[in-house]
């Protein structure tokens, strides 16, 4: 025994290795356990699209998110967006597989743009509007026909389709003011919400949340979320035949009452003359059941620039005068006082826009003014003006200035100093200001969340980890130490 003691204290070399060998082992891990901790994660995204079918035209939008959500609402984004060519799915009531096809185009770019691992999980709604609801009305048949053309097309792509439906007034009105205050942070942040103020082709809406309004004068305008941890009860109403084209057959058909064969209009610009068919005016159910008896052909519609009988004539389409409630709108519809700013978009920022209306800081007066001097404006200058724009579109705006002005203080109610907090919009830090953003974001509220990638250890366990290997290292330490100074002491000592 003391002869091998002797040969390992002569032969220290085999302890040395295995201490050495043990201590790089621990060094190894330590370093590879605490880089692969820290190693940044990679981000999972979901996806969600959304067809947002109306009555003039339909538009396609894709929006992604973190697969983590904050308070159970989803950080949505806006991607990418597509314009159907062709008018709305409802114009294709006699051709319904038209309304399918017209959607391909766009669809195959989601395809592409949309990851492809993704897309069996990638819901895929489609919400129509006014236009559908219209249809709905005056042909259901007609109405479900075109809905199943459509579903057919989408069911031959690799989404999870969701199904194709019709929002209500309410939704569309609501959701629109859910994607005002989303984009602005104020749900996150829990500020004080924006109103949305929305102007459609056939209908339109307003949504704003009052102080003054709980819900109980008039439920059915009572609209109720839950985001980012906090409740809001909102007031919306959705006006249908109140949207900027069907605003203009009332219009029209106030004024061909009595069957008249020409009719100067103060709403269009001086010079303007077009022929319009009878049967093409009154084939919307807003005015259909208003067709004059024994009315000829058609009617020639000139123009004469006047915006204050253009006003006098657009009021005639509103009824000011029936409410049963403390306050109304108009037609006799519930409305609280007008409470904070708002946010309006679609027709009210296009028609605003081309009159360079849009700035907050310009008076009401002054609006006025520059709408009643561009209707004033013969309608061969007009033209010259705007060349580039199309000659349906540039003979409309004269009234839709007047009919904006209207509708939003004598039906709204907004007076010189409120109608300053108005903001005209399109785009709020790029996404589209409307109603489908704020429909994906609530809808994925029903796609679970999915589970994030996480680090290779638990906090707790990592701690522990990095802690032995340490205490290891610490030991291996003293250990060396230790037997390096023992051989020291019994080495012989020179005198």
């Amino acid at each position: 025994m003391s002869a091998q003691r002797e040969m390992k204290e002569k032969n220290p070399w085999p302890v040395t290795i295995i201490i050495i060998v043990i201590g790089v082992i621990v060094i190894v891990a330590l370093v590879t356990v605490a880089v692969l901790q820290n190693m940044p994660l990679s981000q999972k995204y979901k996806y969600g699209i959304v067809l947002d079918a109306g009555s003039s035209h339909t538009a396609l939008y894709i929006y992604e998110w973190p697969a983590e959500k904050d308070n159970n609402t989803g950080r949505v984004q806006q991607t990418h967006v597509c314009k159907v060519q062709g008018p709305g799915i409802s114009s294709y009531a006699s051709e319904p597989w038209k309304a399918g096809e017209s959607l391909m185009a766009c669809m195959q770019e989601a395809q592409q743009r949309v990851p492809g691992k993704r897309h069996l999980e990638t819901p895929l709604y489609l919400g129509a509007t006014a236009g559908m609801r219209l249809l709905n009305m005056e042909n259901s048949s007609a109405s479900d026909a075109v809905f199943r053309a459509v579903e057919r097309s989408l069911h031959t792509f690799p989404f999870n389709f969701q199904g194709a439906r019709i929002l209500s007034g309410q939704e569309e009105g609501a959701f629109g003011w859910v994607t005002v205050n989303y984009l602005a942070d104020r749900l996150e942040q829990g500020l004080e919400t924006t109103g949305a103020l929305d102007l459609g082709g056939a209908s339109t809406q307003i949504s704003f949340v009052s102080s003054n309004y709980d819900g109980s004068e008039s439920p059915s305008n009572s609209v109720t979320f839950r985001l980012y941890g906090n409740n809001y009860n909102l007031y919306t109403n959705s006006f249908l035949c109140y949207g900027k084209d069907q605003a203009m057959k009332l219009l029209l058909a106030q004024q061909t009452l009595l069957a008249p064969k020409t009719i100067v209009d103060p709403c269009f610009h001086p010079g303007y003359s077009e022929a319009v068919s009878y049967s093409g005016l009154y084939d919307s159910p807003c005015v259909s059941n208003r067709k004059p008896q024994g009315a000829p052909e058609a009617f020639n519609h000139t123009g004469s620039g006047n915006f204050l009988q253009c006003q006098d004539v657009v009021k005639s389409i509103f009824n000011f005068t029936y409410c049963k409630y403390s306050h109304c709108s108009f037609n006799g519809v519930f409305q609280p006082l007008l409470q904070g700013h708002f946010g309006a978009f679609s027709a009210y920022y296009f028609v605003m826009d081309f009159l360079n209306l849009t700035d907050t800081s310009i008076p009401l007066t002054k609006v006025k003014e520059v709408i009643s001097s561009y209707c004033a404006t013969p309608w061969d200058e007009v033209k010259r003006q705007h060349p580039g724009v199309k000659v349906k579109y540039l003979a409309e705006y004269c009234f839709a200035g007047a009919y904006i002005l209207t509708l939003l203080t004598e039906g709204y109610n907004f007076t010189s100093d409120s109608y300053t907090q108005i903001e005209f919009i399109k785009k709020i830090k790029g996404s589209d200001a409307g109603w489908t953003l704020g429909y994906m974001l609530n809808l994925t509220n029903m796609i679970p969340a999915e589970a994030p990638d996480s680090p290779p250890l638990p906090y707790a366990g990592y701690v522990s980890f990095v802690t032995v290997m340490a205490v290891l290292l610490f030991v291996l330490v003293i250990v060396s130490t230790r037997r390096f100074w023992l051989r020291c002491s019994k080495r012989p000592q020179i005198v």
